[in-house]
């Protein structure tokens, strides 16, 4: 039997589904669809009235660099059910349509955060993708101790911090939403290569879905100095967002202390494993990736998928990274 595909724009509209994986769930849909700046659509592959695969695609709208931009990207390459086709079969007709519906929309299309570099490699080079090593940070959890291959120097930090006063807790209210969006806001705006979605992700996160994800802040003296926000996907945590007032309160290790909070819950709640989404390129030096791994994760090569709007530079970078 042939495959179908369906698109659904909204989340309301969205039938039940089987499935795990966040990053491709009506719940981070209907989060997505209550963030400015985010288009976000689910492609569902049918085999006669059974779903056999789906796709969660976003498409958000930038204005920090090179004037105005659009990217349309997903987390991974979709999520799949049983079903007469192989796995990579329906993905090649969910890739084929995402690069046609968002290829006039948006400047740059992105696949990241593969659990299989090389799954689906000659469906994506057909439709014109380059592929970026990048490298990703998982911590195990699963150790009897959690700080077994962390660092000296972060377990004093974080043990100075909790004896200097500072408190972790999770965010309940709208309240502590918009004070730690503006604390997080403050933190990133000068980290032009990093992105921080409007405050709508956020209070949505909390209000109405709290199975799929949390924030956590640090307090000193009832104010949020710090914060991070994970995402739960069956027994694996994703850290999106984290950010502290280090310079203000150094003495408490705000940033520390968000991440930890979140290792601390994700191991409580029974996950096996919490990955940093963005560990960034290669580079030798990359301050963010060097304050991870002090947390006792494991570093591990994967890649991106890249398809650029204008063919010449498409064609060039083809060329430099195939």
């Amino acid at each position: 039997m042939s495959i179908r595909l369906a698109t659904y724009y909204h989340a309301k509209d969205v039938p039940d589904l089987p499935g795990s994986n966040i990053f491709h769930s009506t719940e981070l849909f209907h989060v997505l669809e209550q963030t400015k700046g985010y288009c976000p659509l689910l492609l569902v592959a049918y085999e006669g009235d059974t779903p056999i695969g789906k796709l969660l695609c976003i498409l958000r709208r930038s204005t920090r660099l090179l004037g105005f931009i659009q990217k349309a990207y997903a987390y991974g390459v979709g999520e799949y059910f049983s079903s007469s086709h192989r796995k990579e079969e329906i993905f090649k007709e969910l890739l084929s349509y995402f690069t046609l519906q968002f290829t006039e929309k948006a400047f740059v299309l992105e696949f990241r955060n593969l659990e299989e570099p090389l799954f689906g490699y000659r469906y994506f080079r057909q439709n014109g993708y380059f592929p970026i090593r990048w490298l990703r940070v998982r911590n195990s959890l699963h150790h009897d101790s959690l700080d077994k291959w962390m660092s000296a120097s972060r377990k004093k930090q974080i043990s100075h911090g909790l004896k200097n006063g500072a408190v972790i807790d999770v965010a309940h209210t709208k309240e502590d939403v918009h004070v730690f969006f503006n604390m997080l806001r403050r933190y990133y705006s000068p980290k032009i290569h990093r992105y921080l979605p409007d405050i709508g992700f956020f209070s949505t996160l909390v209000e109405h879905s709290s199975q799929c994800g949390k924030i956590f802040i640090v307090r000193y003296k009832e104010k949020i100095i710090g914060g991070s926000v994970c995402l739960f996907s069956g027994r694996d945590a994703y850290l999106l967002f984290s950010g502290g007032m280090r310079k203000s309160y150094p003495l408490q290790y705000p940033g520390v202390l968000a991440v930890w909070g979140a290792i601390l819950y994700a191991r409580s709640h029974g996950c096996d494993h919490l990955e940093f989404i963005d560990a960034g390129l290669p580079f030798k030096k990359y301050g963010y990736r060097d304050f991870i791994l002090r947390f006792g994760g494991k570093q591990m090569s994967s890649r991106r998928w890249f398809h650029v709007r204008w063919r010449w530079l498409n064609g060039l970078l083809t060329k430099i990274y195939v």
